[in-house]
């Protein structure tokens, strides 16, 4: 047995002990509403938190340099590029942009004679991302000329020629090939390239900037456009297509510790359980990829935030926010959609809890409003992009028959793929690994010849894995032995996370759990809670837990970061299960 499956074992002790400090349902004292006000140390607090989170976040997140002029290629163009004299190539590395197609590439010493050295597919998986070009060793020779014919019109950002270690080249035929000579990298890396389903949702994002019809049409267009703002400020970067959802982690943490605050009232709980969230791997290393998924996770925050304060304040306006957020969300999204589903069912538990027909019968209309046809609006202008892309302009598209059976057509389109993904993936997992943290999803893995590795994955914290997945039996047992509202908010917020992909069949995978994650952090708070009102020593156990969740961040940092470091040490400590690809 492996030493380091102890590690797990010795966290599961923590965490039983740590439990052992719950009250149980028949001697707690229950507080029915705490008070929330936001004070000083509330905000020196979260600020702390939030400040260390956002320079961690940050760090590392992607080049700020990336090839911005691109050679658009119309099919069977050629160009030829000059070494100056007559060399022998080293290497030839190229910045693949837009579309797909191949290229021939040919060499010659004298511009007449030409010879094949290479030939390069510039598929799907191969955009806004450095490619090295396999050279023909056998037939590469001395050439002063390389010759790139394309086959499909693909746009390539730049061309990097080694020969004697040296960048050269030039070209009069396409002159943006040579042009940012100096973002040219030593090697292909995360940083410096697409990854994982950055291939698709960064190009639909650069493709609705530039008014092209997006490739990626399998998820509502509003998360790409909100990634497209990080491109519209920092360029077609990595760190421009990342930073949306690396600042989307960030506003988290103050959405978070709101409504901790409303649930719970102390700064301590309220602090511990966003360090917690802060420093849990899913949150940190999802909101770091270009995809969708940290702004749907971001609005069933607000739209929680503001369900929870309307059914403890009782003012429509909140009603009425927690709708807009939902609308918001599933135009990002279409897990939102399970949280709307969550959402109704509090929202009828508190109906049916303080009936007065004439009163609810008013409501439903305002919800109405506010959680179908407002979202509805949301949801339908999202695709502006799309009718730009297919000619339409003005706001007058939107009450056109085209436009409408656009928008129709990809709900069609977007139900039938994702009832069709039935495609075996190596990091694929189904529901009940997620809970358990049984099968975290690589999305990055790269060895160097020194030894070293860069690699990262998205898998939850195990204190807030394990730990929340315990205190949500315990919210579930409150919920239904003393009838705790705040614990059943929470469990139903969780379950309408979590049921749908119950039953659903197509290929899952861990990040799937993000948004249920969120729960969990509710649910230790609301442990965290019960023991400060019903147990002396609640601080040990709150801190401790905090701590070790903390701990753990760092431990784990070179495996949600990307970070390089020795490849084996990294195995030898942090492969804590044999499933984890570590």
């Amino acid at each position: 047995m492996r030493l380091t499956y102890v590690f797990p074992i010795l966290i599961l002790l923590f965490i039983g002990l740590f439990f052992f400090g719950c009250p149980s349902p028949a001697s707690a004292a229950l507080e029915d509403r705490p008070k929330s006000a936001f004070r000083r140390r509330d905000a020196i607090a979260l600020g702390i938190i939030t400040l260390v989170y956002a320079v961690i976040a940050f760090i590392g997140l992607g080049d700020t340099d990336a090839p911005q002029s691109f050679h658009e290629f119309e099919s069977g163009e050629s160009v030829t590029v000059d070494l100056g004299q007559v060399r022998d190539i080293d290497s030839m590395t190229i910045y693949s942009g837009l579309n797909t197609g191949s290229y021939r590439i040919e060499a010659s010493d004298d511009g007449e004679s030409w010879f094949d050295i290479a030939s390069f597919e510039q598929n799907y998986v191969a955009l806004f991302k450095w490619n090295d070009v396999e050279l023909d060793e056998l037939r590469l020779g001395a050439a002063r000329y390389v010759r790139i014919t394309a086959s499909g019109e693909v746009w390539l950002g730049e061309l990097a020629i080694r020969c004697g270690g040296e960048l050269v080249g030039q070209s009069s035929d396409a002159p943006e090939l040579f042009d940012e000579q100096d973002t040219v990298p030593e090697y292909q890396h995360y940083t410096n390239s697409t990854y994982f389903d950055e291939i698709y949702h960064a190009r639909t994002a650069f493709e609705n900037l530039e008014g092209i019809y997006p490739y990626e049409i399998s998820h509502p267009p509003l998360g790409k456009l909100i990634i497209a703002i990080g491109i519209s400020l920092f360029g077609m970067t990595p760190f421009g297509w990342r930073f949306s959802g690396a600042l989307t982690g960030v506003l988290m943490l103050p959405v978070m510790y709101m409504l901790l605050k409303r649930m719970f009232s102390s700064t301590r709980i309220c602090a511990c359980a966003t360090a917690i969230f802060a420093c849990d791997f899913m949150h940190f290393a999802q909101t770091r990829i270009a995809t969708i998924d940290s702004y749907s996770v971001f609005f069933i925050l607000l739209m929680y935030l503001f369900m929870y304060m309307y059914i403890t304040g009782g003012k429509k306006r909140d009603l009425a926010l927690s709708g807009l957020f939902f609308g918001i969300g599933a135009a990002c999204k279409w897990t939102c959609f399970y949280a709307g589903a969550g959402l109704a069912v509090i929202w009828l538990i508190h109906w049916i809890r303080n009936f007065d027909l004439k009163a609810f019968l008013k409501n439903c209309a305002f919800c109405v409003v506010f959680f179908i046809v407002v979202p509805a609006m949301i949801y339908y202008i999202s695709y502006y992009p799309y009718g730009q892309a297919s000619g339409m302009h003005g706001a007058g598209m939107f009450f056109t028959s085209d436009y409408a059976s656009m928008v129709l057509d990809n709900q069609k389109f977007m139900f039938s793929y994702h009832s069709g993904v039935h495609t075996e993936h190596p990091y694929s997992s189904r529901w009940w690994q997620w809970i358990i943290d049984e099968r975290p999803i690589l999305y990055y893995l790269k060895y160097f010849d020194d030894g070293t590795r860069s690699s990262f994955g998205a898998f939850l914290n195990p204190v807030l894995c394990w730990g929340g997945l315990a205190a949500m039996v315990v919210c579930a047992v409150f919920a239904a032995k003393r009838r705790d509202k705040v614990s059943l908010f929470i469990v139903i917020g969780y379950l309408a996370q979590l049921l749908p992909w119950v039953f659903i069949t197509r290929t899952t995978f861990e990040y799937h759990y993000f948004p249920s994650s969120v729960f969990l952090v509710l649910a230790v708070a609301r442990v965290f809670k019960l023991m400060k009102d019903n147990a002396k020593g609640w601080r040990f156990n709150v801190y401790g837990l905090t701590g070790l969740a903390c701990a753990l961040f760092i431990v784990f940092y070179p495996v949600i970061s990307g970070v390089r470091v020795n490849a084996q040490l990294a195995t030898n400590l942090l492969k804590w299960l044999p499933s984890w690809p570590f």
